[in-house]
């Protein structure tokens, strides 16, 4: 969060670089500009508003996509939530359905579409399948892998150690804020996870 337009912490140092290049994400709709995008952890009360629609959930972060002139062209943007909820697989009546009512897995493939609305570079995930069933994980582990093929560049943070070892291609160990391994797909295993923290904390 502290990456995605300085939206947690005091007193944040040090720069961002994409494609070797300086970008600016001191504010939300600037980091969003640079080309990253940000799945909180904590989808009902920071990824969605719960008593709106599907149809405005997915367009709330790229509201400028879908209107002319400062006024929302609803035709636009119903054709937008309708592909989204199609190529996300979003089990619903409709695109008018309150995100409140839907599943922990379907809320948070609305939450996903919005950030993918946004056209990112680089999405960060957070915690992307707490708190969802085993199908949904596995919808979710499916649209990671395909946007990694589409050449998105996918940071995930996550405390299920399955899932990382899983689905990352480079896994960084942080303790207490710093960077205390670094572990490609075929050093990382549980194991070797567990001595780098564990070597950390002997340090400190």
């Amino acid at each position: 969060m502290s990456v995605f337009g300085k939206s947690w912490g005091h007193k944040i140092t040090g720069e961002v670089h994409m494609h070797g290049k300086l970008v600016d994400v001191s504010t939300i709709p600037r980091a969003i500009d640079a080309g990253l995008a940000y799945v909180t952890e904590d989808r009902k009360q920071l990824g969605l508003v719960l008593n709106n629609n599907i149809m405005h959930n997915t367009t709330l972060a790229n509201l400028n996509a879908v209107a002319s002139s400062g006024v929302i062209n609803d035709h636009m943007e119903r054709k937008v939530a309708t592909d989204y909820r199609s190529k996300l697989r979003i089990r619903s009546h409709s695109i008018y359905q309150e995100a409140v009512n839907l599943s922990g897995g379907n809320q948070q493939k609305v939450v996903l579409s919005k950030w993918l609305f946004t056209t990112p570079e680089v999405l960060i995930l957070d915690e992307p399948t707490r708190g969802i069933d085993v199908g949904a994980k596995y919808e979710i582990y499916t649209i990671i892998n395909q946007l990694a093929a589409e050449g998105k560049g996918i940071l995930m943070i996550s405390s299920e150690m399955p899932e990382l070892l899983g689905t990352c291609d480079r896994i960084y160990v942080m303790n207490e804020g710093r960077i205390v391994a670094e572990l490609s797909k075929a050093e990382a295993s549980q194991e070797s996870i567990m001595r780098a923290i564990m070597r950390s904390g002997e340090k400190h």
